[in-house]
């Protein structure tokens, strides 16, 4: 497990285990786009918008209180880090920030070839006999299928006056339910990863 995915299990808030698409672990790096002709250089304010946080799909967990406020404060000091204000009134902000966890059901199937050695037996000449024989080019056929939920975490910047998204950063991951600690400064550096490149400069 790398040290990304156990920063963006505390970013999603679900206090699980996070295991990468694939058989090993590689880095996932957020999906960002913009609206390209919006003027993001006079943002100064940032609010939650109402509906944030919300979690839906196949396998849609249930975050408490406590999780939720745990990724809008995270969400909230990386903001602060790059020198934006954080007002409580939706009214005041120039733009709000909303983030939503979509889940899907997937399934996974993988086929191995492993070597089979050792003894068999086989027909042996015209004589209705069999005889030991040793199989070393033979190959064996391993299929493996897994269940898991895929996470789709979307941050959105809303602009309140055009009431449409002029921002967004997309992160998928695998997720499966054990839980884990969280550790010091993991939320905030999770944080830091899927608002990267907010605002464009």
């Amino acid at each position: 497990m790398t040290s990304f995915t156990k920063r963006l299990t505390a970013t999603l808030g679900l206090l699980c285990t996070t295991l990468l698409l694939g058989a090993c672990a590689s880095t996932l790096t957020p999906v960002v786009d913009y609206k390209q002709d919006y003027d993001f250089s006079g943002i100064s304010k940032i609010g939650f918008y109402k509906h944030s946080g919300e979690v839906t799909g196949d396998d849609p967990m249930t975050l408490s209180d406590f999780q939720k406020d745990r990724i809008d404060k995270a969400l909230a000091q990386e903001l602060q880090n790059r020198g934006l204000t954080m007002v409580a009134d939706p009214a005041d902000a120039d733009l709000l920030i909303s983030w939503h966890l979509g889940t899907q059901h997937k399934t996974d199937v993988r086929t191995y070839q492993t070597p089979s050695y050792g003894a068999g037996y086989g027909y042996y000449g015209g004589y209705n006999r069999y005889s030991m024989y040793s199989c070393w080019s033979c190959t064996n056929t391993d299929v493996r299928v897994s269940n898991y939920t895929e996470g789709t975490f979307i941050i959105d910047m809303i602009d309140p006056t055009l009431k449409k998204s002029v921002w967004r950063s997309v992160t998928q991951s695998k997720l499966k339910g054990k839980r884990d600690e969280d550790e010091p400064g993991e939320i905030n550096e999770a944080a830091a990863l899927v608002l990267d490149g907010f605002p464009p400069r």
